[in-house]
């Protein structure tokens, strides 16, 4: 998993990275149309995230923030473990388009977190969308609720880090397995999006479309085998590949079908495939 914050600047003094983004492949005139900046992106005590919304959302509804399972902050999910609506006062600092922090955001529910076939963490917040758009002219990410493409330029952007990467998604992985937990269909990125510690749970944006299509949330650092930090592909015959230094996400166009009206959860609704208490 893309470590907290101790674990990555560790990581940084080790390898001697460089701060420099990764440089976005090139894009063609339509897509680059969509400017992707950190506006609607936060940062968390030890992750990154997004404020998001469905495409059913609406304005006056409790505004919603998108991160990995693995920075809930009471601790990873165990395998099989789904949670929902645990009280959370978590904070998170709102970022402009150019990365500056005007605002501290602020949860009251932990609405969906888990790290059972997906990574991902969904907070409530006690203001709105419309609030938040008339006090600071920041708008919502938008969750793509199609299933990402193979080839798409997307960019990786880090609240925390306030830091923008950029490549392609190369492909998807049938099961993505790291230490005791698996993942479903998970998104790789070509190697230019070398995410660190610090990057977990940035929304991954669909470069002509504006639209959150993934959550950041692993790579293999040092070419081990399914062990915590160094993922491993395995594909439906059940054959291993390791593959050091290539990082991964985990797709979000399942998401929307479990939010119905007022962006209330329920995991009953049709077409909703999100793991289940």
């Amino acid at each position: 998993m893309n470590k907290p914050l101790l674990a990555a600047l560790s990581s940084l003094a080790i390898a001697g990275l460089s701060a420099t983004p990764a440089v976005a492949a090139p894009h063609s005139a339509k897509a680059a149309a969509v400017t992707v900046d950190f506006a609607g992106t936060v940062s968390l005590s030890n992750c990154s995230g997004s404020v998001i919304r469905f495409p059913g959302s609406a304005d006056t509804d409790p505004a919603l923030v998108l991160t990995n399972g693995h920075c809930l902050e009471t601790g990873f999910p165990d395998p099989g473990e789904v949670i929902t609506g645990q009280s959370s006062s978590r904070t998170f600092g709102l970022l402009n388009s150019a990365g500056t922090k005007v605002a501290t955001l602020r949860a009251n529910q932990v609405v969906y977190s888990t790290m059972t076939d997906t990574d991902v963490t969904i907070y409530r917040t006690t203001t709105t969308y419309a609030a938040i758009k008339s006090s600071y002219g920041i708008s919502p990410l938008t969750v793509q609720d199609t299933h990402p493409v193979a080839g798409t330029a997307i960019k990786v952007v880090s609240g925390y880090w306030k830091r923008i990467y950029g490549c392609n998604i190369d492909g998807f992985v049938y099961r993505l397995k790291e230490g005791d937990w698996t993942w479903k269909d998970s998104v790789r990125y070509t190697s230019a999006c070398d995410t660190i510690g610090g990057t977990s749970g940035s929304p991954v944006i669909d470069t002509a479309t504006g639209k959150v299509v993934a959550v950041n949330n692993t790579g293999n650092e040092d070419g081990q085998q399914c062990t915590v930090n160094n993922p491993c592909e395995v594909d439906a015959n059940g054959t291993v590949t390791v593959r050091q230094g290539i990082n991964y996400a985990e797709e979000t166009y399942n998401i929307p079908a479990c939010f119905t009206t007022g962006n209330k959860l329920n995991l009953s609704a049709a077409g909703c495939t999100l793991p289940k208490p």
